[in-house]
């Protein structure tokens, strides 16, 4: 099962942070991990003061403010202090680079955060979000407020092509898959499999006009076909990666929804009431119904639970370590 070891925690203080901290704390005693909470203030607050920086009043005035953050960081964590060891850390600059920025100085293998919720859009996902969504190494697991103390339904979309295999897919689904399985075991959620699938140059056989309609029915539907042998050899496959009993358990549904995966996916989450969507976030897929960049932009812009995002191995983050 997934593990992980070493959990930053951002604050957004622009949420109600009392379940999604409670979340996390739980989640790093489940998995005996250390839990670091941070806040970033930002530089112009820093500088609004108008004195020069580096002298001794601005210095000062710089460690106030400093001090006030954590006071709201040791408010947010009084409650666990006699369950579990968490550090706090005041940080200045951009609030999703210095959050990059600590995972690479520090290891971190997951960070969490309250979703911005901007108000004056419909989307539960803010500009810090998406920044993070897009540059972060590690998993991101934004929670929407209030976040559940238990998942009643967690939906996991992977994807792929199925001829030629590429391998980076393959281990991507996979964490995808073990992560989904193994938080869906935690909190005796029901598990939902999706891969969204298109009839490869099904408009191009439809604009030319040179097949039956029967023709065409036969194409789509060993089409659909050889997509739905795939997903359940990737079935098969979790079932070997988390044990017979705990497969066994979960009956994990298997869907197949017909589309671009841009316009099936967040429609499906919402027919399955699911708390938690497990996608990848950066990864080439099929030559259609992919989920890359724009794609999976578009997923998230329409989604409206938790979601815990992955970036495919070998990705690179464009954010830099000061030195």
């Amino acid at each position: 099962m997934k593990r992980f070891k070493n959990i930053l925690y951002l604050n957004e203080p622009s949420a109600d942070q009392t379940s999604a901290v409670a979340r996390a704390v739980s989640l790093a005693e489940n998995n005996q991990a250390d839990l670091t909470i941070v806040d970033v203030i930002p530089t112009q607050v820093v500088t609004c003061i108008g004195l020069p920086p580096g002298g001794p009043i601005s210095d000062q005035l710089c460690a106030a403010v400093k001090s006030d953050h954590y006071k709201i960081l040791e408010s947010l964590v009084k409650p666990y202090r006699e369950r579990l060891q968490i550090r706090l850390d005041v940080l200045v600059g951009k609030t999703y680079l210095e959050a990059i920025r600590a995972v690479l100085r520090n290891g971190y293998d997951l960070l969490i955060k309250s979703a911005e919720n901007p108000g004056w859009t419909n989307r539960l996902f803010g500009s810090d979000d998406l920044h993070l969504l897009r540059k972060c190494p590690c998993p991101v697991w934004l929670m929407k407020s209030p976040e559940k103390a238990k998942y009643s339904s967690i939906l996991a979309a992977v994807d792929f092509e199925l001829l030629p295999p590429v391998p980076s897919e393959n281990e991507l689904n996979r964490e995808i898959l073990e992560l989904a399985a193994s938080l869906a075991l935690s909190d005796f959620a029901s598990l939902h499999i999706v891969h969204a699938w298109e009839a490869l140059a099904e408009k191009t056989i439809l604009s030319r006009g040179d097949m039956s309609l029967d023709g065409i029915s036969d194409y789509i539907g060993k089409g659909h076909e050889r997509h739905r042998e795939e997903l359940n050899l990737m079935a098969g496959k979790l079932r070997g990666w988390i044990g017979k009993e705990a497969y066994d358990y979960l009956s994990p549904g298997l869907h197949l929804p017909e589309g671009p995966a841009k316009k099936v996916i967040a429609p499906l989450a919402v027919e399955l009431l699911a708390d938690l969507v497990v996608m990848g976030t950066v990864a080439r897929t099929g030559i259609s119904g992919v989920i890359i960049g724009n794609t999976a932009e578009t997923i998230l812009d329409q989604l409206t639970c938790s979601v815990l995002a992955i970036k495919p191995p070998g990705f690179k983050t464009p954010v830099e370590v000061d030195l």
